[in-house]
């Protein structure tokens, strides 16, 4: 993107963000889902969030576009939430898997579980089983939808409704970007959303297993996310801003 389309777009953004200052979420989708038509699409973790705003487009577009990454890593009750996400709301989210030839090469240099060795081989481990898959499925889009609240992370702390991905010259969507984790519980217990089990475990935020652990009560919520590095360090890199 170049710095013109870029203040182009952050423009665009600015207004955006003023006239949706206090909407609800679903009044939010509603304006993008009509406005982007195929060229939007939720990009899912199966996190509560994401199964918040799954619920939600179902329900405003039946048949709008889902996604979600397979790192090859994940939970098996996360894989299990796929299949029942998909027959609850008929719909099918689809799977994006890193390149297994990337994955093969970067665990013969650097073995299995590289990511526990340091901040720049973890960060490698994600951009080839997260990142590369991430761009595949951003083709055509112009924005995406996230399930990014300013409470989950002091990454996330001011962070926008509507925001500039400048890395990947589109916009990012963040519906619930000012909830509360009471008022995500409360839409999944009300709506009876599917969720992962693992929730109910300690396991407030999922990603990969191996760099996933539950937490105790009262600890931050991504505590047991890469639990080996500082707060300010715990992003994989989609949500990377600049």
């Amino acid at each position: 993107m170049t710095q013109r389309q870029t203040i182009d777009k952050q423009s665009q953004v600015d207004i955006l963000n003023e006239r949706f200052a206090d909407a609800a979420p679903e009044t939010v989708l509603e304006y993008f889902l009509e406005t982007y038509g195929d060229r939007i699409a939720l990009s899912s973790s199966l996190s509560l969030e994401d199964q918040v705003l799954t619920d939600m487009v179902c329900r405003i577009r039946p048949g709008a576009r889902i996604f979600t990454l397979d790192t090859g890593r994940l939970f098996p009750e996360t894989y299990s939430l796929i299949e029942r996400t998909n027959r609850k709301y008929g719909t099918r989210i689809e799977v994006f898997f890193p390149d297994c030839s990337r994955v093969e090469e970067m665990v013969k240099q650097e073995g299995i579980n590289l990511f526990y060795d340091g901040i720049e081989k973890r960060k490698l481990c994600c951009e080839v089983r997260k990142l590369e898959p991430l761009r595949r499925a951003f083709k055509g889009l112009d924005v995406w939808i996230c399930g990014l609240r300013r409470e989950q992370s002091v990454t996330r702390t001011d962070m926008k409704l509507v925001e500039v991905d400048a890395s990947n010259d589109l916009i990012k969507l963040n519906p619930l970007i000012s909830w509360t984790e009471q008022q995500v519980r409360d839409y999944i217990r009300e709506q009876n959303v599917p969720y992962n089990k693992l929730h109910d475990e300690g396991y407030p935020s999922i990603g990969c297993q191996p760099c996933t652990w539950a937490v105790e009560p009262g600890e931050d919520v991504r505590a047991g996310r890469w639990w080996w590095e500082s707060p300010e360090h715990k992003e994989c890199g989609l949500h990377r801003r600049r």
